[in-house]
Parts: C-alpha cells; sequence; structure tokens
C-alpha cells in the first residue's frame, strides 16, 4: 500500500471530465487505476478517444483505459455536442493519443482492477452511470471490494438538461435507479455544489499562469464559457466533474446530508430528476450523501496545486 486512496474514473469528455481526469492524476492522495469511457457528453469512441488523448498529454500512457456501454440500458443515447462541440473537446488542439484503449470492456477492466487491488477501491463516475450499473450486475460479488461510489450527477433543485434532470442522470436513469439501490455508499455531487465551482474569466487567467497544462485548460474554459453563456447565460462554467474528485482528495470541501435518492424513469416532464428526500417525508433510510455546499476557494486550491504538479 501506498497510502494513496485508489481510485477508478468513469468518464464521457467532455471538458469538465478531461479536467478531472488531471486533477486525478495530479494529486498526491489518489491512485488512479483505471478509466473506463462511456457514451454520452459524445458517442463512445470519442469519448474513448478523449481520455487517451489526455492521458497522453500528461505522461499518463500507464493508466488503462476500456470502453464501455455504446448507449444506455433502455434508450436511445443523448449527447451535448452544444455544450462539448463535435469532438467533445473542441477548443484547443491537443496531440493525438501515444497509446491505445485496453482489449477489455469496461467491465473487464473494472473487475480485473478492483479484485486484483489489496485495499478496497473507489469508483468515481462522472458520466451517465450506464458502465457502474452493467459492472453491478455482473460482479455483485465485488461489491465488497468496492470503498464506495463517488458521483457528479443529479440535483435536489433544478436541472440543466431539462428544468427537473441533469444532464448524467437523464441520459440513463435506469442505470441510475440501479446505482442508487445498490446498498453501496454513495456521495452525490450534484449541481447544487457543482455550480459552485464556476470558472469565470478571474479563474482562467489565474490557470493561464500554472505553465502549459493550466493554459490548456484555460481554453477547455473559454470554449466551455462561450458554449455555457450562449445556453445557460452566464459566462463562468462549472467545473461539474472535478468536484466528485476534489471530494475524495479532501473531503471537508463537500458539505452533505444523508438523504434518499430516487430517479424518476417514467416522468414525461421528470424523466431523470432525482427525488431527494431532503426532509426525510418519505421515511425511508437515506441511501446517500447528497452535497448541499461547497468551499469554493479550496476547491479552486486543490485543482491549481495538481496542475502545478503535471
Amino acid at each position: 500500500m501506498n497510502g494513496k486512496t485508489p481510485i477508478i474514473i468513469d468518464v464521457d469528455p467532455g471538458h469538465d471530465d478531461a479536467v478531472a481526469i488531471m486533477l486525478a492524476c495530479g494529486s498526491p492522495s489518489l491512485d488512479p487505476l483505471a478509466i473506463t469511457t462511456v457514451a454520452g457528453n459524445v458517442p463512445l469512441e470519442k469519448t474513448t478517444k478523449n481520455a487517451l488523448k489526455i492521458l497522453s498529454l500528461i505522461g499518463r500512457a500507464d493508466i488503462p483505459v476500456a470502453a464501455g456501454a455504446s448507449a444506455p440500458l433502455e434508450r436511445v443515447l443523448h449527447t451535448a455536442e452544444d455544450i462539448h462541440g463535435e469532438s467533445g473537446l473542441d477548443g484547443p488542439e491537443i496531440p493525438d493519443a501515444t497509446f491505445a484503449a485496453d482489449e477489455r470492456s469496461a467491465t473487464k477492466l473494472l473487475a480485473d482492477t478492483i479484485e486484483s487491488s489489496p485495499e478496497p477501491v473507489a469508483l468515481v463516475p462522472v458520466g451517465p452511470l450506464t458502465n457502474i450499473a452493467i459492472f453491478l450486475r455482473e460482479r455483485p460479488d465485488l461489491k465488497e471490494n468496492i470503498s464506495r461510489i463517488v458521483l457528479m450527477g443529479g440535483s435536489i433543485g433544478l436541472g440543466n438538461t431539462t428544468p427537473a434532470a441533469e444532464f448524467n442522470i437523464y441520459v440513463d436513469p435506469e442505470a441510475a435507479s440501479e446505482v442508487f439501490a445498490s446498498k453501496l455508499p454513495i456521495t452525490m455531487c450534484g449541481l447544487d455544489v457543482t455550480h459552485k465551482a464556476g470558472a469565470g474569466p478571474d479563474r482562467r487567467e489565474k490557470l493561464r499562469s500554472i505553465g502549459e497544462i493550466g493554459g490548456i485548460v484555460a481554453e477547455f474554459l473559454e470554449y466551455f464559457a462561450g458554449t455555457y453563456k450562449e445556453i445557460h447565460g452566464f459566462d463562468a462554467p462549472p467545473l461539474h466533474d472535478p468536484v466528485a474528485v476534489a471530494s475524495i482528495i479532501e473531503p471537508s470541501i463537500l458539505k452533505t446530508r444523508p438523504m434518499h435518492v430516487a430517479v424518476e424513469c417514467e416522468g414525461e416532464l421528470t424523466r431523470g430528476e432525482t427525488v431527494c428526500d431532503l426532509r426525510r417525508v418519505t421515511k425511508k433510510k437515506p441511501n446517500a450523501e447528497v452535497g448541499v455546499g461547497l468551499d469554493r476557494e479550496c476547491f479552486f486550491e486543490i485543482l491549481y496545486g495538481a496542475l502545478e504538479r503535471l
């Protein structure tokens, strides 16, 4: 054991997914064992290509990447090129990957990595939860080797894809419902906290001062800011996915409350809504620690430090 927290990140890059990967790799307290990709922000071929490019850029070709689900469990894929561009990482040009994806499926890589780890592994899914649901279906025997799931998704309140639903949960609500019912320890980093991690012009300027990698992140966020302003009306694109990673690095940055979270799969207007029992009206046992507050300054200091190390 090296004193680091072993994690596997499940991603659909996406600008903020790319920054989440960088944050994990630049943290001295995390040990990213593997990365799995899922269709979400863009189709699977592109999310896998983007994950490989980011790891190559930061010199971490030692981390295996495996492609997972190309579509939700039961639905047609809904993507977000309007936010992230056709490639999923529009903005600055970054070099092609220096290595290829693992031949194993995401489920096989998850199973092999978790099974061989000498200590329980934290899963950090920051895209639709399709891969995680499939893995838990196929390998329930490995649950005891998972320390917890720290996910980016959902919201206590309003959504960002529909008025009711956040993107990751909206894309595959059936998978999300299965994950929340898994009885594993879950921390939900939803829009209530990730919107507090907005990277406005001052933050982007600070990133530019942190060398080549910081400059690339700043350019990612310039593109992200442009689409966010056009669609949502403000110029501080939230670093949604890095919040989940940062909350493992320094748990004190995230204030949470235990709640029962159910996922709406049927509602005509509310598909993908995370129904958070904030006031315990259902009397159901809490199944997640739900983020309700974020130490914004500490979050950004963690991010700046990780990017400096890269």
